[in-house]
């Protein structure tokens, strides 16, 4: 294993009965560990209960296990009242450093008007925020450079994260990465093109690729296999696999 800081950016906390899914915290450790990974950003993203949501993160995870855990909050336009509390009181009294969103869940896309709250709330306490960059839900025509134009217009200090930005060769993420501010794209996914992390590290982003797992979705060992035996420098690769999340969230690690 590269000897390097490993971050995972993407895990998720919550059992999910029907793809047997399991949270126990004492096996995402001990597959982390087998895999070589230091710490995982984890976010609860399957109850339509946040606050019991980001408690279940905080309680389960990041509380037992301070060392290995990052806490990542979530919330949705489903309850707008309670939207912007949730969102203080995870990043004021849980600490969390940053925001998943999942518009799939809402059946409206990230650029309808329900999220516009909680992107303004993010932008004025400059908050990271992963998200897919596209679904199926968005309106017919939408874009995803388009999309991202306008919300860098909009909300200039939000540091946006593209969920499996990186993990196909696509020159939609690579062109919205390249070309607009405050762009990074995270790895993990089910798909294993060839090369296709190494994609975007040709096209010269190899500062804005963030190593992601989607835990307990997908296994830590072959995830992060993409990043440690692709086609790239040793340099590149710990850029990849945690030293651009430790900038990006200013870690102190």
């Amino acid at each position: 294993m590269i000897n390097t800081p490993v971050i995972d950016f993407h895990a998720h906390g919550g059992s999910w009965g029907r793809f047997g899914v399991v949270d126990d915290p004492n096996l995402y450790i001990r597959l982390m560990d087998s895999a070589g990974i230091d710490k995982a950003c984890i976010n609860s993203i399957f109850f339509g209960d946040a606050r019991w949501a980001n408690n279940l993160v905080y309680d389960r995870f990041v509380t037992k296990f301070p060392d290995r855990f990052i806490g990542v909050a979530f919330v949705t336009p489903h309850y707008p009242e309670e939207t912007i509390k949730e969102l203080d009181r995870s990043f004021n009294k849980l600490n969390f450093k940053f925001l998943k969103l999942y518009p799939l869940y809402y059946r409206q896309p990230s650029d309808s008007d329900g999220f516009k709250p909680i992107f303004e709330w993010a932008n004025q306490k400059e908050i990271p925020i992963m998200c897919h960059g596209k679904d199926d839900i968005d309106a017919p025509g939408t874009t995803l450079i388009k999309k991202y134009e306008k919300f860098s217009k909009d909300y200039p200090k939000i540091k946006w994260v593209l969920a499996h930005g990186a993990c196909m060769p696509d020159i939609n993420s690579v062109t919205v990465a390249k070309e607009l501010p405050n762009i990074w794209i995270e790895t993990c996914g089910s798909p294993t093109p060839l090369d296709g992390i190494s994609f975007a590290v040709n096209h010269g982003l190899v500062d804005q690729i963030l190593f992601g797992s989607d835990m307990p979705l997908f296994d830590y060992r072959h995830q992060i296999a993409k990043i440690t035996t692709m086609d790239a420098s040793e340099e590149d690769k710990k850029k990849i696999l945690g030293l651009n999340a430790i900038k990006l969230l200013n870690l102190d690690i």
